[in-house]
């Protein structure tokens, strides 16, 4: 199968393929695109993942499950699982998007991911893409802290090092790689009362400094 590789991350073999590959096409490279299929998913995940808040938090308040929701089924989040199944490199994208690295861009990425979870719900059944979904996020949320959830790491970051009463961090734009249409910002994030230097490569300067962040918060979380 064309798509094996992406199957076995997901952990699900398609009996139609013709549906992934439906929701792996952006847009910008068919009219036969994704994004009925990315309309179906968005409502298989936000029903999957209030269920297992739901179930495995029997305590918290429907604010406080509310907030999860919101903060685990939100565009950044769904980047970065599908950062993690290299989903980009599956995406189908025309020519301006690929010049432009659209294959990185968090909201194409969120919007593949969503469809592929509709395209699971239409090959077999709910409970099919729910277990698909959860694959997926369980793992996440294990390895997340829910009080932090929904800020972003230089926030996280900035009040750590106020908690401390130590001076906010220094980021700076090391290099620029590639192309003037594709490149890809290294940018380092210094605390310099606790000699730490860290650094992050993303698409944007922005994106750079939010991943030199994270490193330099997990790096301190584990010094802590």
């Amino acid at each position: 199968m064309k798509h094996a590789a992406l199957c076995k991350r997901l952990g699900y073999h398609f009996l139609q393929p013709q549906l992934l590959q439906r929701a792996l096409t952006h847009r910008s490279y068919s009219a036969a695109h994704n994004e009925r299929l990315e309309f179906l998913g968005d409502s298989v995940l936000n029903c999957a993942i209030a269920k297992y808040l739901y179930d495995t938090y029997p305590d918290l308040p429907e604010g406080d499950l509310s907030r999860l929701r919101s903060n685990l089924v939100n565009q950044q989040t769904l980047a970065i699982l599908a950062q993690q199944l290299n989903l980009g490199e599956q995406l189908l994208l025309g020519e301006g998007e690929r010049k432009s690295a659209g294959f990185r861009r968090p909201s194409i990425l969120a919007d593949g991911l969503e469809a592929v979870f509709g395209a699971v719900l239409l090959d077999a059944d709910f409970s099919a893409a729910e277990k698909v979904v959860l694959g997926l996020y369980v793992p996440f949320i294990s390895q997340t802290d829910l009080q932090a959830l929904g800020k972003d790491a230089k926030t996280l970051l900035q009040e750590n090092l106020q908690a401390r009463k130590l001076p906010l961090p220094q980021y700076n734009v090391v290099e620029i790689k590639g192309e003037a249409h594709a490149q890809t910002f290294v940018v380092s994030c210094e605390v310099g009362q606790l000699g730490l230097i860290t650094q992050g490569e993303g698409g944007s300067r922005r994106v750079a400094e939010q991943i030199a962040a994270e490193r330099a918060y997990q790096r301190i979380k584990e010094n802590s």
